[in-house]
């Protein structure tokens, strides 16, 4: 039986596993985010990575460490979380009326006694698309405080989802965790993470 570890303090991967019936515990990973990737898909999954061994050095016995990053990118460039109101009014003006991607990178670590530990590393994208937003809806979601911790500025899950026309792909994947992908990513592997 695998000790399952989550290397992430966000709530919202929190909450996706939680909701799936998967029993965990959470460590947070201070692993310093910086990779010198340009690709979307190599950004997150190198991210992810980092996280994922920071926590490693702490794991003991049989476990199985899930960590993930997540980024918005449109035309390609990645956009991260705002630092201040400007920030965030530039974002979600970018994607006004337009499609984007998100892309999650997912690393598992499966570490057993007596074996070489095993490495998982991918990634999932979805397209959302964001309908044509006036000033004053941008201004009045800046003003609820929720865009400033959220990869392009927005949650899909919080008060930004009136604002969703449309998604391609896992919905989990863009709130931060792609669950799907994980579980099955992991059966291929003969480990089931919702057996008790």
């Amino acid at each position: 039986m695998y000790k399952i570890i989550l290397a992430s303090g966000s709530p919202r991967r929190r909450e996706i596993l939680e909701q799936a019936g998967v029993k965990f515990e959470i460590k947070v990973s201070n692993a310093e985010e910086i990779t010198d990737k340009t690709n979307p898909s190599d950004m997150v999954e190198e991210l992810a990575r980092l996280k994922a061994e920071a926590i490693k050095k702490e794991a003991e016995g049989d476990f199985l460490i899930i960590s993930a990053d997540t980024l918005v990118f449109l035309d390609g460039k990645p956009l991260g979380k705002p630092r201040n109101s400007e920030e965030a009014y530039h974002m979600l003006k970018l994607l006004s009326g337009r499609k984007h991607e998100v892309y999650t990178g997912v690393a598992i670590v499966i570490g057993e006694k007596e074996k070489t530990e095993k490495r998982l590393v991918f990634h999932q994208m979805s397209r959302v698309e964001v309908e044509t937003l006036t000033e004053e809806q941008i201004e009045s979601y800046i003003a609820t405080g929720e865009p400033f911790d959220k990869a392009g500025a927005y949650a899909i899950q919080g008060r930004f989802a009136v604002h969703i026309s449309g998604i391609e792909g896992e919905y989990n994947n863009i709130v931060g965790l792609p669950i799907a992908k994980i579980y099955h990513e992991l059966l291929k592997e003969g480990i089931d993470i919702l057996k008790k």
